[in-house]
């Protein structure tokens, strides 16, 4: 038998203060007061007889014991939910709740979802989240989305989880189309180097690729760095100035082929990674899930 004194309040206090690393950024998402939050986790902790978080920094982080407990409190709230969706609609979920990640936002999932919606039955309705790979990943564990589309993770995030490879891609150099650069005749890496630079945020996939590439053409100091994960900005700021865009080839190729935005011409075949599915391991995906899962492979299979 489960310690009766552990309630579902315990599991998802203890799950929101794991996804925001903060008592009280959860005590604000779960609408109760931080004193009601702190206690919660505190009584789980005292229930299971270990603690869960490192309080030692300021933002609070898993311990290993809290990690262990974190993946299997997670599939459990994961399967409840699924369960009781799949109760409530006789059997077949009604939404299909799906994380992306910038770069299959835009380049797949716009003709995937409308062959989707185009055959699937009535009632069935596509739920699109976007966010960083960290965030995404958490609401897959806990069933929020039911799986996550992008880069695949480092493999210590991966416990747990489940990975499909649906097609390689690599990082790329974008800006306007007139850029100074665009006309220099013996490019080489090393030009970047007077130019302001849009990066990808620390916590995103991509961002070690990127480090990597630049430091391996000995490029270590970034004149007036931006980090940003908005594509929007991203797109606007370096149209309107000289900024070179460091960014996933998915979210630029769109521009680049109207014309838009421009490529420069350096091999960064070195950031090539795997894009495709994320899911649960040990969850059976409903049958709109499935349905919408094939829908993209059918999409992906044209980047191959």
């Amino acid at each position: 038998m489960i310690d009766p004194r552990i309630k579902l309040r315990h599991i998802a206090c203890f799950l929101e203060v794991a996804r925001l690393r903060s008592v009280v950024n959860a005590a604000d998402a779960l609408n109760i007061s931080q004193p009601a939050a702190s206690k919660t986790v505190q009584e789980l902790e005292e229930f299971l007889g270990n603690a869960l978080f490192d309080r030692s920094r300021r933002k609070l982080f898993l311990t290993p014991f809290g990690e262990t407990f974190y993946r299997y409190a997670s599939t459990s709230i994961a399967a409840l939910r699924q369960g009781i969706d799949a109760a409530r609609s006789g059997g077949e979920a009604t939404t299909v709740k799906v994380g992306a990640l910038p770069t299959v936002s835009a380049r797949i999932l716009p003709t995937a979802v409308s062959a989707f919606t185009a055959d699937d039955p009535p009632g069935v309705h596509t739920r699109i989240i976007t966010g960083p790979n960290n965030y995404l990943l958490s609401l897959l564990r806990t069933g929020d989305v039911d799986l996550v589309i992008g880069r695949m993770a480092e493999p210590d995030v991966m416990i747990g989880l489940a990975f499909e490879h649906l097609y390689s891609e690599r990082v790329v150099m974008v800006v306007r189309p007139d850029h100074p650069l665009l006309s220099v005749s013996d490019f080489n890496l090393g030009l970047v180097e007077p130019y302001q630079v849009l990066m990808p945020t620390p916590d995103a996939v991509i961002r070690h690729h990127v480090d990597r590439m630049l430091l391996a053409h000995g490029i270590s100091n970034i004149r007036d760095e931006v980090e940003t994960v908005s594509n929007a900005f991203g797109r606007s700021y370096v149209r309107q100035t000289d900024a070179i865009w460091i960014i996933s080839e998915g979210v630029v190729a769109k521009d680049v082929e109207e014309n838009q935005l421009a490529l420069l011409p350096v091999d960064t075949s070195e950031t090539t990674g795997p894009v495709g599915f994320t899911t649960r391991a040990d969850t059976i995906p409903t049958l709109a899930t499935t349905a919408l899962m094939q829908a993209i492979r059918n999409v992906a299979a044209g980047f191959r």
